[in-house]
């Protein structure tokens, strides 16, 4: 029997376990990335653990996110990482040099190798043929520090292209159409692997696109071959010497197929507020558009950039319409601007932001009052843009681009327009704004803003608690912990971010835990899907929650759960919801019996006088880490 492409490099990284699926696996990590948002905890992380020096291969501290400077905040931030970096033998990317995915994409991805990052996009490098997933913090400092990266060995699906895209469609329209069809729960579990002929139609950039995406199905992550394609793109960041050729058996055996014929496909859009919410542009044309956002880690690249620059080029942005534009990175940026194409932009009356995520992060450019915002980004859900009532649609560069002109979505289809199809130009390659770190060793430098993550207890026998939240299906991390400009400066001040959990869903709910000794959180499918900031784990931590009973989890937001040393649960039979009301009375007795050898606990609902029977479903390892009250006591060696 043959590997799948996720197989090989699996096996060749395999530490822990077997190629077996639904078994727990633990895996060599060649290289980790942070960005600014989640990477502070990372670095506090490793001084807690007494790391001199990270053991990867490579480990690159990206600033990307906190970019907007209203206060000290960033800035401390910003030069705690620094610092941070250089004492841990840590690569530091300069706020400007671009988004971390886009980034590393260009200079450091290696096909064949594994990465894990601090961000859910982190699988963008799979478009490289990396093993490249996004992962909590407490993970990523851990395989900093040595350990092994923990995950339950995936299903591996066959994503089978065919045909070629045609002029009005994009690999943007790939993963929408994915999405479409499966939903944000329908890569839970599974890792997607890209073959057939279609592939070797896609650049690298387009590749990136679809597999950056694939965390919006759930994904573990996603995979392309290292092909022809590959070693042209490495040629062209003059790092031909890190390609290594890689690609599934003939005889590989898959755990589904799913055809796409890339002929076929029309030009696609999600509506608001799911990435799932997919239907034709021509469905929705002529709606009237306020603003265009182009860029994000998913479709910020020299090739997308040329696209908009083509099609804008002699012509200006509707009077009605806010354009703006972020490219993914200095490289990106210079290049477009050395090959004429940043005039382009800029004379069709442009707004040209920095190298960063900016909007895609609620960092900036929040939409009008009940505003229509056409976005090339990978998330839209309700309010993330930084305005409550505005409508997100995603789509392409090109069908924002048109919407940008005209003022309203049009089809391609319907109006005439001319591109260079040409793959790459140049690019002007510059690293001079890495900071490699040095032998000195330096004082870690700590601004006032920066302040403790709070760190679990050995677990208790019994736990009395009450449901202080109750809530639906498909709950985001950006539920739990809003990311926008007002408190992503407080990422490293769990305190004061702390009093926003949950806020937009009810506001009351931070001042209720603080009047609870124990709370219980109560939830339905896909429990904290979106981001894989940690923080929607150590913000609950710190207010006192204990166990988070759901349907089912979000991957890596049930992995900082159980890092966090919070308990999650799910319905052995999901009816149980229905009968759970806020403020309930539950009682969990005999809890740490259950976890170290019971696959599931009676939970006594006292208030209502029932019996909830919730499944346990952690490995060996993570019933550890539960009883010892997180991982940082479980890494640590902490007695129970």
């Amino acid at each position: 029997m043959g590997y799948t492409m996720a197989e090989k490099i699996i096996k060749n990284h395999l530490r822990y376990g077997e190629l077996k699926r639904g078994s727990e696996i633990g895996i060599e990590i060649d290289q980790t990335l942070t960005q600014d948002s989640t990477g502070t905890m990372v670095y506090l992380q490793l001084e807690a653990l007494n790391i001199d020096k990270v053991k990867t291969k490579l480990s690159v501290a990206y600033v990307d996110h906190n970019m907007l400077q209203q206060g000290f905040e960033n800035a401390d931030d910003h030069l705690f990482i620094k610092t941070a970096a250089n004492r841990f033998g840590v690569v530091y990317s300069k706020p400007g040099n671009g988004i971390c995915h886009q980034v590393h994409l260009e200079r450091f991805a290696k096909p064949g190798e594994t990465l894990i990052g601090s961000d859910s996009h982190t699988p963008t490098a799979g478009g490289m043929g990396m093993l490249a997933m996004g992962a909590g913090g407490f993970d990523v400092s851990s395989a900093m520090a040595g350990g092994l990266y923990y995950i339950t060995m995936p299903k591996i699906v066959n994503i089978k292209l065919t045909g070629k895209l045609n002029k009005y469609t994009s690999s943007k329209d790939i993963i929408l159409e994915l999405l479409r069809r499966l939903t944000v729960k329908g890569g839970v579990g599974k890792i997607f692997e890209y073959t057939g002929d279609g592939v070797k139609t896609l650049s690298v950039p387009e590749r990136a696109t679809i597999t950056n995406m694939g965390a919006e199905l759930g994904l573990t992550t996603s995979l392309f071959p290292s092909d022809d394609v590959t070693l042209e793109f490495l040629k062209k960041q003059n790092r031909e010497d890190d390609y290594t050729p890689l690609f599934p058996d003939d005889d590989a055996i898959y755990d589904e197929t799913i055809e796409i014929d890339l002929s076929e496909l029309e030009p696609l859009i999600a509506l608001p507020h799911s990435p799932d919410n997919v239907v034709k542009v021509s469905d929705v044309a002529g709606l009237k558009v306020d603003q265009v956002v182009i860029g994000s880690c998913t479709n910020s690249s020299y090739s997308d950039l040329k696209l908009v620059a083509n099609i804008l080029k002699d012509k200006k942005a509707n009077d009605d319409v806010s354009l703006v534009i972020s490219p993914g990175s200095r490289q990106v940026l210079m290049s477009l601007s050395n090959n004429g194409y940043l005039t382009d932009i800029i004379k069709s009356g442009a707004r040209i932001l920095e190298c960063g995520c900016g909007p895609c992060i609620g960092m900036g450019q929040a939409p009008q009052t009940g505003g229509v915002s056409i976005r090339t980004f990978n998330r839209n859900f309700k309010g993330r843009c930084g305005t409550q009532d505005s409508y997100v649609y995603l789509t392409s560069p090109l069908v924002a681009a048109l919407a940008a002109i005209y003022g309203k979505i049009v089809d391609p289809r319907e109006v005439e327009f001319d591109i260079d199809i040409s793959t790459y130009d140049d690019f002007i390659l510059d690293d001079s704004m890495f900071i490699y770190p040095s032998n000195e060793k330096k004082e870690i430098v700590k601004g006032p803003n920066i302040k403790p993550f709070p760190i679990g207890k050995e677990l208790e026998n019994t736990i009395n608690g009450n449901v202080l939240l109750k809530v639906e299906d498909n709950i985001t991390t950006d539920h739990i912990v809003p990311s926008t400009a007002k408190l992503l400066p407080f990422r490293s001040n769990i305190p004061e971010l702390s009093n926003y959990c949950f806020n937009a869903i009810d506001k009351d709910f931070a001042s209720r835990c603080k009047s609870y000794k124990n709370g219980i959180i109560v939830g339905g499918q896909n429990y904290g899907q979106g981001s894989s900031r940690e923080h929607a784990a150590l913000v609950p931590l710190y207010l006192g929650i204990r166990a988070v009973l759901v349907k089912s989890f979000a991957r890596i937001h049930r992995a900082n759960l159980i890092n966090a040393g919070i308990i999650p649960l799910t319905f052995e039979d999901e009816k149980d919801y229905e009968n759970i009301g806020l403020y309930d009375e539950l009682i969990f007795d005999d809890i740490v019996e259950a976890i170290k050898d019971k696959d599931y606990i009676d939970i006594n609902n006292k208030t209502k006088s029932t019996i909830i029977r919730a499944k346990i479903e952690l490995s060996n390892r993570e019933r550890e880490i539960i009883l010892y009250g997180g991982l940082l006591n479980y890494a640590k060696g902490a007695k129970r």
